[in-house]
Parts: structure tokens; sequence; C-alpha cells
């Protein structure tokens, strides 16, 4: 038994020829290195500004905000009108809805809405008080200073009468008027009695113009002596933008198709160019 131990601890403390092989290698002459080899150096440390690498695993650091607009469940009310501008773009428009998609620009909005402003509606408490002074002074037996204010004017039926009067100076639309078939037939009526017109974006700015949340359209029927030149030089463009302008009765809109369909049909109209080729005898890239 004790010859059988002394075997075994012979046999462990012999080096295997394995072992002598990868001393060998290890012990070996060394490889040149190669040429113009940049030299590596050891780049030290700054205690102060120490590496703290995040772990977004299970339990670990927390999440990073992440882009999840795709992902978000819209309310319907924004589902419902994402879906219509798709729709509108899509379906063809006649001239007569198309017009109001040609609006005035930034700049002449800008004019525009300066000169209307100057002429804002008079609130209900600044109304009472005028009144009260002119009953006041025609019980004292005066005559009454304060005189009614150049406004604007606002309301569907209201601008309607003053267009049919011919009383109207200048006339703005709104483009976003829901729904549009309420002033559609507004710029022919205009045409017709050649009052100037004009069509800016934004109901909501035509509200706010005359105190309220958004206004259909609204029209200028006196400025003062200061503000005549301004009115006459934006009628006399508006009326050659919009009254005169015959494009704006005959271009249809919409028909934009999305860019799928486009691709589709683009490779339709080329295999049909191909084949006509072919016949021909003719041949296409």
């Amino acid at each position: 038994f004790g010859s059988r131990r002394a075997v075994i601890s012979s046999k462990s403390t012999t080096p295997t020829p394995r072992a002598n092989m990868g001393k060998a290698a290890k012990g070996g002459k060394k490889l040149p290195s190669a040429p113009l080899a940049a030299k590596k150096t050891k780049v030290q440390k700054n205690p102060l500004f120490e590496k703290t690498p995040r772990n977004f695993r299970l339990g670990g650091d927390i999440q990073p905000k992440r882009d999840l607009t795709r992902f978000v469940r819209w309310p319907k009310y924004v589902r419902l009108q994402r879906m219509k501008k798709i729709m509108i773009m899509r379906l063809k428009m006649p001239p007569a809805i198309n017009q109001f998609n040609m609006t005035i620009d930034k700049n002449q909005a800008a004019t525009l809405l300066r000169l209307l402003k100057k002429y804002t509606p008079e609130t209900n408490e600044a109304k009472k008080n005028r009144l009260m002074e002119q009953a006041q002074a025609k019980k004292d037996g005066q005559e009454s200073k304060s005189k009614k204010p150049q406004v604007i004017k606002y309301g569907l039926n209201h601008v309607t009468t003053l267009i049919e009067q011919k009383a109207a100076k200048l006339v703005v639309i709104a483009h976003d008027v829901e729904p549009i078939e309420t002033v559609c037939w507004l710029p022919a009526l205009c045409r017709k009695k050649d009052v100037p017109y004009c069509i800016i974006k934004g109901k909501g700015r035509l509200g706010m113009l005359v105190h309220k949340k958004m206004a259909s359209c609204v029209a200028l029927t006196t400025v003062r002596q200061e503000d005549k030149s301004e009115l006459d030089k934006l009628a006399e463009n508006f009326k050659a933008q919009f009254n005169d302008n015959t494009e704006v009765r005959r271009r249809w809109g919409g028909g934009i198709m999305g860019t799928k369909s486009q691709h589709v049909t683009q490779r339709r109209e080329k295999a049909v160019q191909i084949e006509q080729a072919k016949k021909l005898g003719l041949s296409i890239a």
C-alpha cells in the first residue's frame, strides 16, 4: 500500500511533455515588433474623474428616456383630426372649396391685422360707460361729445348684408371655417358685388379682434383719414390677387396620394412605357 502511494506522488511531480512545450514556447526568442508601430503609452487616470458605467439591466439604473410617440394611444379627437387631414389630401377638391387653401402670405397678414386691430369693437363695459355719458349729457341739456366709434363688423349675416348693400370696403374670410359650406359662397358674392375680399389663415385670429373665440369673417366699412391710403392699397392688392384672379376659380385641389401609392403608380406607368416600346421595337433604360 505504501509503495502505491509513492508511485502516485512520483507521477504528480513529473512534468508532462505538453507542459514542457508550453515552457519552451514561453522561453523562446521574442518576435520583432511591427515597423513604425506607435508605442503604447500608459494613460494616467485621474482619481477625481472615475468612469462609472451604467447598468440598464433588471434592478440596475433607471432607463433612459426614449421617444415613444409611435406607441402613444392618442385621444380620439387627435386621431380624428389626423385622419381628416389625410382624407382631405387624398380626395379631389373642387375649386369652390380649394380656393380656401390659397391664403394671403405672412407679411400681408401682419399688415392687415395691424390695421384691423385699430378698429376692434368696444367692450360691453366701454359701451355701457359711453351710453351712460350720453344719457347724462342729454339729461343736463348738453350735447354729448362721445360719438359712435368706427369699428370692424363681424357675424356672417351682418357681413353678408353689408356686401349686398356694397357698404363693405374690405372683407376678410377665415380659411378654416367648419363646416366650410357656411362661407364657400361668400367669395362669389364679393366678386359679383365688386367688393375686395381676402382669405386669411386662422378663424381664431379674427375672433381675437372682436373679443370672441373665433370669427368666420369680418368687414371694414369706414376708416379714419390717416388709415385711408393703407386701406386703399390693401384693397387694390387683394382685388388683383382674389377678385380678378381667374386661376383661383379653375384650380382643383387634393388628389395627393401616399408615398406607397405613388411608387406603385410610377412602376405601373414604367411597365406600360416598356410594353409600348417593345411593340415599337425601341429599348427604354
